[in-house]
C-alpha cells in the first residue's frame, strides 16, 4: 500500500454540506406554534421524504423552506448560510423552488400560456415546450387547452414542468399525490427519481408514505409539529405501523 493510499484510509470521509437545513425551527400562526423544534437535512443530489398525517406541520414546514412563512426560532439554512427571514423571492433567486398543495398553475390559461408565464427566467417558449412536451407528451397535445380544464394529474406535469422551467437547485414538492389516481403517481414518482439522478435535490411531503418512500433516499415522520424520526426509507416505513399508517 502506497503512502497515499494509507493516508485515504486514514482520513475520514466528510459528508456533503446539506443544500437545505432546518436546525430547531419553530413556527406558528400568531399565538398557537405549530413547529416545535424541527430539524431536516436535505443533502445535495438526493430526495428526502417528509411523511405523517394531514395537520402534523408538514406544509408550514415547506412554507418555511420556501421563504413563504416566518420562523420564530430556530435556524434556516441555505447550504450552510443562515438566511432566516428570506423571501420567497430570494428564495427562489437561490435556487429553491416549491410546487405548493394544490399545484400552482394558473387555470385560466393555456398550457403554452402557463410555460410562456415561466419564461422570465431566461429560457425562451421554444426551450421550455420542448423539455415539457417530450418529458409529458401529453401535455404537447394539451398546448391549446386551458391548464383548468385537464386532468388533475396533466395539472401536475404542467406544475412540475413549470418548476424546472427555473432550473431550480432544491425543487420543494408538497403532497404530489394528492387528488391523483395511484397510475398517475407512480408516473409522476418516476419523473422526480430521474431528476434527483441528475443531480436535483428534492424534499418531497406527502401523506402517503408508500407513494414516495421507493425512491427515496431518506425519510423523517413528523407528527404534532416534531420530527419524530429519521433515517433510511426502511427504518422509517418500519415505525409507520407504530407511529402512523401512510397508506
Amino acid at each position: 500500500m502506497t503512502m497515499t493510499e494509507q493516508q485515504a484510509d486514514r482520513e475520514p470521509v466528510t459528508e456533503p454540506e446539506p443544500l437545505l437545513e432546518l436546525v430547531d425551527v419553530r413556527a406558528g400562526y400568531g399565538a398557537i406554534e405549530v413547529l416545535h423544534g424541527v430539524n431536516l437535512a436535505l443533502k445535495p443530489g438526493s430526495l428526502l421524504a417528509l411523511l405523517g398525517p394531514n395537520g402534523g406541520g408538514k406544509s408550514t414546514t415547506m412554507r418555511v423552506c420556501a421563504g413563504l412563512h416566518p420562523i420564530t426560532g430556530g435556524e434556516l439554512r441555505y447550504a450552510g448560510r443562515t438566511v432566516n427571514g428570506i423571501s420567497a423571492q430570494d428564495a427562489a433567486r437561490l435556487g429553491v423552488c416549491s410546487i405548493p398543495e394544490g399545484r400552482g398553475i394558473f387555470p385560466n390559461l393555456t398550457v403554452r400560456e402557463n410555460l410562456w408565464v415561466a419564461t422570465g427566467t431566461g429560457a425562451t417558449l421554444a426551450e421550455l415546450e420542448e423539455k415539457a412536451y417530450s418529458r409529458f407528451p401529453v401535455l404537447g397535445r394539451r398546448r391549446n387547452q386551458l391548464a383548468g380544464s385537464m386532468s388533475g394529474g396533466e395539472q401536475q406535469m404542467l406544475a412540475l414542468s413549470r418548476a424546472l422551467a427555473t432550473d431550480p437547485a432544491v425543487l420543494l414538492l408538497d403532497e404530489l399525490s394528492m387528488g391523483l389516481a395511484p397510475m398517475i403517481v407512480s408516473q409522476m414518482y418516476q419523473t422526480v427519481a430521474e431528476l434527483v439522478a441528475g443531480g436535483l435535490s428534492v424534499l418531497v411531503a406527502e401523506q402517503f408514505a408508500r407513494a414516495v418512500l421507493p425512491i427515496a433516499d431518506s425519510a423523517a415522520l413528523m407528527l404534532h409539529g416534531r420530527v419524530v424520526a429519521t433515517g433510511t426509507p426502511e427504518e422509517i416505513e418500519a415505525r409507520l405501523a407504530d407511529d402512523y399508517l401512510g397508506g
